[in-house]
């Protein structure tokens, strides 16, 4: 897949390329125009699994955090660690993407049939408005519109309400999770999609606006790059209080599966070198066997970076300012989406989904970053395998119990 991806960008700054240089102005926008029916087509496979996708996988997520509560003060000072970090990953996103302002220049037209589809006005964006629109009148009403705000509410109240029973909602719980298992299968199927849908995104990109657009991407690119360079200093910072002068030590455990993740694209394929790694490095088995699984599902600061970054650079494409209320109501939009659906492959497109029509943002926006979302991806998987592990090690300090070294014969045999 990553080769079939490079040589989709490839060609389709090629076919853009030569669209835009061999055809008049308003042939290359037809040719622009039919290339972007697989891009829309595209786009409406994913909208079609937002809301199950939403709904399944936070109340099924919620409905188990009592094994949270059973653990006590670890469960408490993860999700703590989890959410803080969450904060300062958007709001690094959020204020480097302005100071970068990656987006400036591109002037791209909205579409404005788009602009009416999004039931929310922010052009007469009120308080009032907000609260009355977080609680859906019908939530088939909601699922049906992709009111992911009012998914998100109804998802917490069931799942809530599940891990408040006394013996539990097992069969709900267990539809929850088999819906969220299909929904993941149907979103893989709609990723086979990605590399053509990356070839007629740039292509029609490229052919309407010129090889210029190259620089935009350069600098998009180069600009959440740094970005992440600044989430990982800090979160180095945060470990260095746990660790001392360990550093050194911590950082060579997570270099391979750090490495691992970037060349994959996949924090997941790093999961077991992490789980053995922190274990050998003297965080205690039954801390890194509980923070490390929440973490992958709570816990992916890259990801979550990267949703500020992109929704907003979206924005300066096309033009759009969002007031400071509204950057700050999306902040908090996607701190709950980004947690719902953890784990969904290229989980970051379909969270910047579900949040673009509730600003009045283009979702055919998505084009613009899809075409070099793989190469975002390396950087934001090995991201998350870091700030795991730096929750991991921290959560162990917190609790006392960080340890030195040990073989990896004493990590097995270890208690659970």
């Amino acid at each position: 897949m990553p080769i079939l991806i490079v040589a989709a960008m490839i060609l389709g700054v090629l076919a853009g390329y030569l669209i835009n240089t061999n055809m008049s102005a308003a042939d290359a926008k037809a040719a622009a125009g039919n290339l972007s029916i697989i891009t829309d087509v595209f786009l409406r496979l994913i909208r079609m699994v937002i809301a199950p996708l939403v709904f399944s996988t936070l109340v099924a997520g919620i409905a188990h955090m009592e094994d949270t509560a059973a653990i006590g003060r670890v469960g408490i000072k993860s999700m703590g660690w989890f959410f803080g970090a969450a904060l300062i990953s958007l709001t690094i996103g959020l204020v480097m993407v302005q100071l970068i302002n990656p987006g400036a220049g591109v002037h791209l037209p909205q579409n404005a049939a788009v602009e009416a589809a999004s039931g929310v006005s922010t052009s007469a964006f009120t308080l009032k408005d907000f609260i009355a629109h977080l609680v859906p009148s019908s939530i088939v009403d909601a699922m049906a519109r992709n009111e992911v705000l009012q998914i998100v509410i109804f998802s917490i109240f069931v799942g809530t309400a599940i891990a408040q029973l006394e013996k539990g909602a097992p069969v709900l719980v267990a539809a929850a999770e088999q819906l969220a298992s299909v929904m993941l299968k149907v979103t893989t199927y709609v990723m086979v999609l990605a590399p053509l849908v990356i070839f007629a995104s740039l292509a029609s990109t490229v052919a309407t606006q010129g090889l210029g657009i190259i620089a935009v991407y350069a600098k998009f690119v180069g600009g959440f790059y740094l970005s992440l360079a600044i989430l990982w200093a800090l979160l180095l910072g945060a470990s260095t209080i746990a660790v001392g002068p360990r550093l050194g030590e911590f950082i060579q455990m997570m270099r391979e599966p750090a490495l691992l993740a970037f060349s994959t694209a996949t924090s997941e394929a790093a999961y077991p070198g992490i789980l053995e790694g922190l274990q050998k490095f003297g965080a205690p088995r039954r801390i890194v066997s509980f923070v490390l699984p929440l973490g992958y599902s709570f816990n992916l600061d890259g990801s979550t970076m990267y949703t500020t970054f992109a929704a907003l650079f979206i924005a300066q494409a096309y033009g759009i300012h969002l007031s400071f209320g509204e950057q700050m109501l999306m902040m908090a939009m996607l701190m709950i989406t980004s947690k719902g659906i953890a784990g969904v492959p290229r989980a970051s497109l379909v969270v910047i989904m579900a949040v673009l029509p509730f600003f009045h943002l283009p979702v055919e926006g998505i084009a613009l970053v899809l075409g070099v979302d793989h190469i975002l991806d390396m950087g934001r998987s090995a991201t998350n395998v870091v700030g795991n592990s730096v929750a991991t090690v921290v959560v162990s300090k917190w609790e006392g119990q960080l340890g030195p070294a040990v073989s990896e014969a004493e990590a097995i045999a270890a208690p659970a």
